[in-house]
């Protein structure tokens, strides 16, 4: 059983700031928006520091299990002993029972996403091993609408700074989870790190993002066995290959009235 101690009380995500406002006819008088709060947080995995994560200052415990999950770097829960989170957020310590550190992978410092700041350290705790194919399952329409529904009726911290990336998992064609963050990346990962605190079956899951699909994105899906993935956004050529060749369904571009299916593994079947 993950053993979580959590000494961080979530910070207020949005920060009022004072601004002018600027017309085409010149200032206006004051202003005051919404803004979201930049947070920093190193993770150590087994005391070796692996990753740096720029999100918003909420929900980091799924972001950090999350982010262990679909980089392959754990299998579940079970592979996770201790999470430890210090009283500013600033540090997040994992202790794993699956890994120990591969020192001859050379250290890394590369930015996986679209998170400026984000960095990973090194490889010394993820693998090679090719991921399996997702299984597919049925699915209905109305999953992808409900989720694109939710998204165009907006989410607290996007209503209040028009600045997140929303993320979305729906069961059956109800919204279970919503996460927000400042990179869609950390948004994926948090709804999938709730998930699995909450002991939802990933591979039942459909999950929506508000941004674009890059590779990365995808194989975050896949390493989690997430059957259905979707986005008001678009897709990559590269992204459609992977997702044929992973057995991935993938939805893209989802309004509320319309949206373009590139891969349904299942097809008439369903």
């Amino acid at each position: 059983i993950m053993n979580v101690i959590d000494r961080y009380r979530e910070g207020e995500p949005v920060e009022l700031c004072e601004g002018e406002l600027l017309t085409p006819a010149g200032l206006a008088g004051d202003a005051a928006r919404g803004v979201l709060v930049e947070h920093a947080m190193e993770v150590t995995v087994n005391t070796v520091p692996t990753m740096r994560v720029v999100c918003t200052p909420d929900h980091l415990v799924d972001l950090v299990v999350g982010r262990l999950y679909t980089e392959g770097i754990v299998g579940g829960l079970d592979d996770i002993e201790d999470i430890y989170v210090c009283d500013q957020g600033t540090r997040a310590s994992v202790l794993l029972s699956c890994h120990h550190a591969d020192f001859s992978r050379q250290g890394v410092e590369t930015v996986p996403s679209c998170c400026t700041g984000n960095r990973v350290y090194n490889r010394y705790f993820t693998s090679d091993e090719r991921p399996a194919k997702v299984k597919p399952i049925p699915w209905e329409a109305a999953w992808v609408f409900a989720a694109a529904r939710a998204f165009a009726e907006d989410s607290p911290l996007h209503k209040a700074t028009t600045g997140t990336h929303s993320c979305y998992l729906v069961l059956g064609g109800t919204v279970t989870i919503c996460r927000e963050d400042l990179g869609r990346h950390n948004a994926f990962d948090k709804v999938v790190g709730a998930a699995l605190r909450e002991g939802i079956d990933l591979r039942d899951a459909l999950i929506f993002s508000s941004g674009r699909l890059p590779v990365d994105m995808v194989m975050k899906a896949i390493h989690a066995g997430v059957p259905i993935l979707a986005t008001k956004a678009v897709p990559t050529d590269e992204t459609i290959r992977l997702a044929r060749e992973f057995d991935l369904t993938l939805i893209c571009q989802a309004r509320p009235d319309s949206a373009v299916v590139y891969n349904d593994p299942l097809g008439e079947k369903r």
